[in-house]
């Protein structure tokens, strides 16, 4: 089987790429092994402090509106953190003191919202808080023990019985001039989150969850969607073996699922993840790149991979590939011409190209940016 372009890893750099060219008429396929960081994905791109028109029209293109509003986001912790550029559904606010009183609702038996702790970070800001847990709010078909809802599992429900929740949430209301709700809605419909704004007299803000994150998941599949329906080949719930390479350049790649096939491509991108897609692994010796080989920027000294303070940077997230200035990782010091690296498998290498969805955004456009070049050899 032979394309244009073999990109490994189906997450956000990969599918960004994978759609930037084959709307450039370029043919390409993605193996991707299942889940990957998008169904973590808080909603906001980090470190795109600006609004960049092609990401923007390339995201409206796959059916999911983003907005632009430098400011804060608030955080499942009741913390604030620095956004800009985020999905719709995410509230982007001037500042941390955006409301004189709080309705903070959640859903009965559903334990991975902490309304306690948003409350707390928001009293520290002097916002009044009132926290409301009805049993009447979801549809009983959600109903299962204590502590097995999950943030997909109630979206599956919301999306249609979201009108219900809007009805009981204005009774709820009384003097509160914002309202705020888990981030479980629209999984199907990205308007929904919308439609509940217009229904509520009073500020909506939505904020995460712990994983799986409903405006991730939907997101990746958006993508996914517009990916195929631009003729990309996505290769799900599969991976890359055993990789063939020649004078400097991958020549072809073989994969679990594909049996004695092999992948041929003029181009290969490795869109594979850190740490938790297992992009990156390590051994108690060394972090290594498992498809590849490729030459890891990291601490030789093991004591240095990590600090002692739990809530610190950890050292070892910076740790990624090598790549020379046109993205080509390097493998024993030498770059792989036909090869990029891009999104968190980088870690901190590249720091240029910014951090989280931002680096993943980015490195991936400038790859397809040197594959659609008449310079590229």
């Amino acid at each position: 089987m032979r394309f244009d372009t073999v990109i490994i890893g189906g997450g956000l750099a990969g599918l960004t790429a994978g759609i930037s060219l084959q709307e450039a008429g370029r043919s390409t396929a993605i193996v991707s092994t299942g889940q990957n960081a998008l169904h973590f994905f808080s909603g906001s791109f980090e470190s795109l402090e600006e609004a960049p028109e092609r990401i923007v029209g390339l995201f409206a293109r796959a059916g999911i509106p983003l907005h632009y509003s430098p400011g804060v986001r608030l955080m499942p912790l009741g913390t604030f953190r620095p956004a800009a550029l985020s999905l719709d559904d995410v509230s982007l606010l001037d500042q941390p003191k955006f409301a004189r009183k709080v309705l903070i609702v959640n859903f009965q038996d559903y334990q991975d919202f902490f309304s306690s702790f948003l409350a707390d970070g928001l009293r520290h800001q002097g916002i009044a808080c009132r926290i409301v847990t009805p049993g009447h709010l979801a549809d009983p078909s959600m109903r299962v023990r204590a502590g097995e809802l999950r943030s997909v599992q109630i979206a599956r429900t919301m999306d249609k019985f979201w009108e219900k929740a809007v009805q009981e949430i204005r009774i709820l209301l009384k003097d509160e001039d914002a309202v705020i709700l888990p981030q479980v809605f629209g999984l199907e419909d990205p308007t929904i989150p919308g439609r509940i704004r217009a229904g509520i007299p009073a500020r909506v803000i939505f904020v995460g969850t712990l994983p799986p994150s409903v405006p991730g998941t939907r997101t990746q599949r958006l993508l996914k969607r517009r990916y195929e329906a631009l003729g990309g080949t996505y290769l799900a719930g599969d991976k890359v073996l055993q990789a063939r390479v020649e004078g400097g350049r991958v020549r072809n790649v073989t994969t679990r699922n594909l049996g004695g096939h092999i992948l041929e491509a003029d181009h290969f991108i490795l869109a594979t993840g850190g740490y938790f897609s297992k992009g990156l692994k390590s051994n108690p010796f060394r972090v290594y790149e498992p498809v590849f080989g490729l030459d890891v920027r990291q601490e030789a000294d093991r004591s240095k991979w990590y600090d002692a303070d739990f809530q610190a940077e950890q050292p070892y997230m910076a740790f990624g590939v090598e790549t020379d200035a046109a993205l080509h990782p390097l493998r024993d010091g030498q770059p792989l011409g036909n090869l990029y690296a891009v999104g968190s498998v980088l870690g901190a290498t590249r720091p240029e190209l910014g951090s989280g969805a931002g680096l993943a955004l980015r490195s991936a456009l400038a790859a397809v940016d040197q594959i659609l070049s008449p310079l590229d050899l």
